[in-house]
């Protein structure tokens, strides 16, 4: 089981979430302070002169993401004992005059104005209406490849260091090859460094701009992108056909589809306050908005591409809809980043 709430944040770069920290503890404690007699059976805990609330632990609680009903109760007494020592914290932070430290004070500021901020937001975003189930159907019926013509994939993926001078003749060598082995053999006979690696991902799991086009491959087929560092081959090892009909689908595509227009809702806004405001740059930013950061340099002697574990993808940083299906068995090889796969796949643009 796993919760967000710590019993001990380190000062210094993790100073904002120490004072964010330390502001709902202070908010809480006031709220606390001016409960009347008809609240006191909503006391959890004394610590001290101060309540813990049953209403501070269902917070947490419903921060907690698909949280099983079944292990509501013992993740509130854990959510309670951290609570205690957050408390015990608070309290001691509070007599030491923490709280008035210049750098506290600041970050409790900035954390009063991102949470201030985000209910903005929120009530801007609630303003999105629910999708039809015409619209519904019609995204079903757009995007075979997510649902009804569904694929699970396999991929391996080779990356490569190599000089730039070498990138065109890779290539060429891989478009000579009959399957990846022998252009694995190619490296290895002319001491090429790579790491290979392999991946499952299902269609709703790919970057979505490229979605349809990887439909299209056939197994065997492979993607050559040139990197700085070299390049990487994805391969399409083997393929499966998964498919998922309209009424599975159905609430991911509204999730989806009303997340969509939330966002929209929520740029828009954005640009209309930038437009009805006066704003002035003053001083060594009297130039404007800033230009994009030049990118990193290359390192003149690059390491082998590191192969890990890849964590399991966060459904919440998906770009399609999101399905309640079983996931992909993986393997237990080696396997590249979501970022390294999504490079890969961006050369199909």
């Amino acid at each position: 089981m796993s919760l967000r709430l710590s019993s001990h944040i380190d000062r210094g770069p993790r100073l904002l979430a120490w004072a964010a920290a330390l502001a709902l503890g202070l908010a809480l404690t006031a709220c606390n302070r001016n409960k009347d007699a008809a609240g006191a059976s909503q006391t959890a805990a004394k610590v001290n002169k101060e309540e813990i609330t049953v209403h501070q632990i269902n917070y947490f609680l419903s921060q907690q993401r698909a949280l099983p009903p079944a292990q509501a109760a013992s993740a509130g007494k854990l959510v309670l004992e951290r609570l205690i020592d957050q408390e015990l914290e608070v309290q001691k932070a509070t007599d030491q005059k923490l709280d008035r430290d210049p750098r506290v004070v600041q970050a409790l500021e900035a954390a009063r104005r991102d949470v201030i901020a985000r209910a903005y937001l929120d009530k801007v975003a609630q303003g999105a209406p629910k999708p039809t189930p015409a619209e519904i159907k019609a995204y079903y019926d757009e995007h075979p490849a997510l649902f009804a013509k569904r694929r699970v994939y396999t991929f391996r993926e080779v990356a490569v260091v190599a000089a730039p001078a070498q990138v065109d003749t890779l290539r060429s060598k891989l478009d000579a090859a009959k399957n990846l082995p022998e252009f694995v053999s190619y490296l290895k006979a002319n001491d090429f460094r790579y790491a290979e690696n392999e991946v499952t991902r299902a269609a709703e799991q790919l970057p979505l701009t490229n979605v349809e086009r990887i439909a299209a491959m056939k197994d065997g087929e492979s993607l050559f992108t040139p990197t700085p560092n070299g390049a990487v081959v994805l391969y399409l090892a083997s393929s499966r056909t998964d498919p998922v009909d309209e009424q599975r689908a159905a609430p991911a595509i509204e999730q989806f589809l009303l997340n969509e227009r939330r966002r929209k809702l929520i740029e828009d806004d954005r640009r209309a306050l930038r437009n009805n405001a006066k704003i002035e740059y003053v001083g060594a930013y009297a130039g404007g908005p800033g230009k994009a950061l030049p990118p990193e340099p290359v390192a003149s002697a690059p390491e082998l591409p590191r192969t890990s574990i890849a964590p399991p993808l966060d459904p919440a940083a998906s770009a399609a809809p999101v399905l309640e299906v079983a996931p992909p068995p993986v393997q237990a090889t080696s396997m590249p980043s979501r970022a390294t796969l999504d490079k890969g796949l961006q050369g199909m643009k």
